[in-house]
């Protein structure tokens, strides 16, 4: 970092202003960064509330236009802000908002969620809670709003993510759903609630419940029957959506021809250290020698817990030591067991004092009471150190250099999840994964996000099968991904459902890998001799949160 901050220009002002209007228009966003100070509401998911969003886009990207640069941290931001901002716009103009319903990230998880991320030290975090709690009915109402709109328009979200979300929604709002236990299990850390306030929460978890069976039941009556029945969105959309999440723009065809490649190398690779583990094995057959041994293996989820936290903190401090600089700060990283079964492992960053450190969370299936360490250890760098921490909270802890929206909201899936991958690899390299085992784990994710890459793009362009056999489909779909990943079905149908619904998502993964790569090699060959592979892990992560097409000019400029 520099020695004394940068002096705020009027372009960091525009995006200093930005933040303040995102928290205003999206209380959970203002939540998920540590303003803590809209806790007490909800997003608007009505057609007002989109309309809002959007015009302070345009408001914003015009007053952005109109500014000029005034040195070369203006300019990232510049261009990332503008490019984001255009985005939003576009999607906006495209109806996305009225077909936002699946598995993973649209509002009927993103109402439940925001409340795994509030404060509940207090009796004052928990009155906060009573209040957003009591917002649900009126943002669910919102949000019925704006999908009845897109069943009048005809623009809808596909059937089979309605009848998942009708099925998570029953998860929900059972007697030991979220609701009915998190107001059951309220408490502060020392003492208890008072009387009335239990009872308050209890009355406004009741009410969430039943506008969530409210929001089921009309999913089940009258947005299935006029859902689609396709899974694909088409190139157009996809197109968006895959802008969107890598920051860059892509040849798709080009995309899925190198995915069919990477697939077959990555599966060669498995091969050669199949037979490493288990001379003359297939990969299946070390899969099975390895599920078998009982000293790779943890059982329940408090012992996951605990040889995550191990896990990720040796590697802090062993990485600090020797390969990156890692602040005091970023160096506390929390590993947590989801309150929720539904699947998926994930990273929430830290707030912006790091009063709240960064989290990563596990969300596990019900049923699931076993792990392998051999097949996990490579997602704990992945999560955590080098990966989606160290590049996170590393961004946050920049404001000498950066602004609040480029340390805490600008970025892509694509900048975060192709670095956690690259950080995967990195790991390898470091020698970290030098039991064949774990390198196996490592490679079983890598191809799995790899068969992402063509599943994704083969069933959302109605591209032909691989084998010749017709056009991918969801059913094509889950086979090939059967085929492709050595883990629970539970694991895998809950991931094709998750493609089918958020398209271009699980393609950044790797196609964010292969960008992060090819930006390096282009680094190194344009400094020759005095590249140096730590510096540049460094000056990349000191920008922050950026799209791809942004980090590969801001490093090439110097």
């Amino acid at each position: 970092m520099t020695d004394s901050p940068r002096t705020p220009t009027p372009i960091d002002a525009i995006a200093e202003a930005w933040v303040d209007t995102c928290a205003e228009l999206s209380p959970g966003l203002a939540t998920y960064i540590g303003r803590f100070e809209h806790n007490g509401r909800l997003d608007d998911y009505s057609l007002a509330g989109a309309a809002a969003r959007v015009d302070a886009a345009r408001a914003t990207l015009a007053a952005l236009q109109a500014a000029e640069p005034v040195d070369d941290v203006d300019v990232v931001t510049k261009a990332d802000l503008s490019g984001d901002l255009e985005l939003s716009i576009a999607l906006y103009e495209a109806g996305a908002h009225l077909r936002d319903v699946n598995v993973i990230a649209s509002p009927a998880q993103e109402l439940r969620s925001v409340f795994d991320l509030m404060p509940t030290d207090t009796i004052e975090d928990w009155a906060v809670i009573a209040t957003r709690l009591s917002a649900i009915p009126e943002a669910i109402g919102g949000y019925i709003e704006t999908l009845r709109e897109g069943i009048a328009t005809g623009i809808v979200p596909a059937r089979r993510q309605v009848t998942e979300v009708i099925g998570q929604i029953a998860r929900y709002t059972s007697d030991n759903g979220f609701f009915a236990t998190f107001a059951a299990d309220a408490a502060p850390a020392e003492g208890q609630l008072p009387a009335s306030l239990a009872k308050a929460l209890s009355g406004h978890a009741g009410a969430a419940r039943v506008a969530y069976d409210e929001l089921a039941n009309f999913l089940r009556t009258e947005l299935a029957p006029a859902a689609s029945e396709v899974d694909g969105v088409g190139r157009e959309l996809y197109a968006l959506h895959s802008r969107s999440f890598l920051g860059a723009v892509i040849d798709l065809d080009e995309t899925y021809e190198w995915g069919l490649e990477e697939l077959a190398r990555m599966v060669a690779e498995q091969e050669a250290i199949a037979n490493e583990i288990l001379p003359g094995a297939t990969v299946e057959e070390a899969v099975a020698f390895l599920e078998n041994d009982e000293a790779r293996k943890l059982r329940g989820t408090q012992a996951l817990q605990e040889w995550m936290q191990a896990t990720s903190d040796r590697a802090v401090d062993e990485l600090g030591k020797t390969h990156f600089d890692i602040p005091e700060q970023i160096r506390r990283l929390e590993c947590m067991i989801a309150p929720t079964n539904e699947g998926g492992i994930y990273y929430t960053g830290p707030t912006d004092d790091f009063s709240r450190p960064g989290r990563m969370w596990w969300s596990v299936p019900e049923g699931v009471d076993s792990f392998d360490t051999w097949r996990e250890l490579t997602t704990v760098y992945h999560e955590g150190v080098p990966g989606h921490h160290l590049q996170i909270a590393q961004a946050v802890y920049n404001r000498a250099e950066l602004n609040s929206w480029r340390r805490l909201l600008a970025g892509s899936s694509g900048h975060a999840e192709g670095w956690a991958l690259y950080a995967e690899r990195l790991m390898e390299q470091l020698g970290y994964l030098d039991d064949p085992a774990d390198r196996l784990g490592m490679l079983d994710g890598q191809r799995m996000r790899a068969a992402r890459v063509v599943l994704d793009i083969g069933v959302h362009l109605g591209k032909p099968r691989p084998d010749g056999e017709g056009i991918w489909d969801a059913d094509f779909a889950l086979e090939f991904m059967r085929r492709n990943v050595n883990m629970s079905d539970e694991f895998i149908q809950f991931e094709v459902n998750r493609y089918l619904g958020w398209p271009g998502q699980a393609p950044s993964y790797k196609v964010g890998q292969r960008i992060w790569e090819q930006i390096r090699d282009e680094t190194a060959e344009r400094e020759g001799a005095d590249f140096d592979i730590k510096r540049f892990h460094m000056r990349a992560l000191r920008l922050g949160g950026v799209g791809l097409d942004t980090l590969r000019m801001a490093l090439a400029q110097g």
